[in-house]
């Protein structure tokens, strides 16, 4: 592998870790404070991408505007979740569980009937690029995605150790009865994970809009490395979701520069069997109680 090879990998990984990040530690959000695998998460995803596609692409409005709108649209389509499917369902997660896999349909056949079923062309919003030394090249489209990931990635972390709304998700995330007995309410945390968690999936699809090409199916390989990350890094580790999405990024970006993508699909698919193995519960879950 020449120099320009690798730092262009690194690069094609980076931006990869970014969105990826973003998905996972939205999918969770959701799941940690609300108990219930959102299987619809790749198609709020989806959601995020026909957004830009409808206002940016289609309406020639301003790229940034579009990708707000994506993000605040897709956290109100989570508000709706959550009303509609997951608080009615609330004792019973493998109900919410179904309920999501027909929000998942909805969402497609919307997307059909308001798209059609081909590869949406959106043009990038600049054709600028940063050339290194040795000749690899970022775009500025990919490094919007960086960048967004990086700082909205550490708000939330701000928000979830400094602020009291953040204390009330951690606090339901880990013990719903203890919360509920120190006065938080149960709804009102879970409109807010639900917000921030459908927001972030929405705005990795507007901002990646221009580079992936939307089509209404385009959520199901994004739910299926979800699961990777999530189950690796510890279901209800937010920490072990970021980690694990650069690791598995970088995994299956070499690969797939180096041999192809069906090869590195199995391989994230062994890391993910191999981490079972040797510690069920993910490289950063809680440990199980006897």
């Amino acid at each position: 592998m020449t120099v320009e090879l690798l730092l262009q990998t690194v690069v094609n990984a980076t931006y990869a870790a970014s969105y990826m990040a973003l998905i996972a530690v939205g999918f969770v959000l959701i799941f940690g404070v609300m108990g219930v695998v959102n299987f619809a998460h790749g198609e709020l995803y989806m959601a995020g991408a026909y957004v830009v596609v409808a206002l940016y692409a289609d309406q020639a409005l301003p790229f940034f505007v579009a990708v707000a709108a994506g993000l605040v649209f897709v956290g109100l389509l989570g508000l709706l979740m959550e009303f509609a499917l997951f608080r009615p369902l609330r004792d019973n997660p493998l109900g919410g569980l179904i309920a999501s896999i027909g929000f998942l349909l909805i969402l497609q056949t919307i997307a059909v009937l308001g798209f059609g079923v081909r590869m949406e062309n959106v043009p990038p919003s600049t054709q600028d690029k940063i050339v290194f030394l040795d000749g690899a090249v970022l775009t500025y489209q990919r490094l919007y995605v960086i960048l967004a990931a990086v700082g909205l990635l550490t708000a939330l972390w701000l928000f979830l150790r400094k602020s009291k709304f953040g204390w009330a998700l951690r606090a339901c995330a880990q013990d719903r009865e203890a919360a509920v007995l120190q006065g938080m309410s149960i709804n009102q945390t879970a409109r807010l994970a639900m917000f921030i968690g459908a927001a972030l999936a929405g705005v990795a699809g507007a901002l990646t809009a221009p580079l992936v090409s939307p089509t209404p199916f385009m959520g199901h390989s994004v739910i299926v490395t979800a699961f990777i990350i999530i189950i690796v890094g510890g279901l209800g580790s937010l920490e072990g979701a970021v980690l694990v999405a650069i690791l598995y990024a970088f995994v299956h970006t070499f690969v797939t520069t180096l041999y192809d993508g069906t090869l590195a699909n199995i391989v994230g698919l062994l890391l993910m069997l191999a981490v079972l193995i040797v510690k069920p519960t993910g490289l950063f879950g809680a440990k199980e109680r006897a």
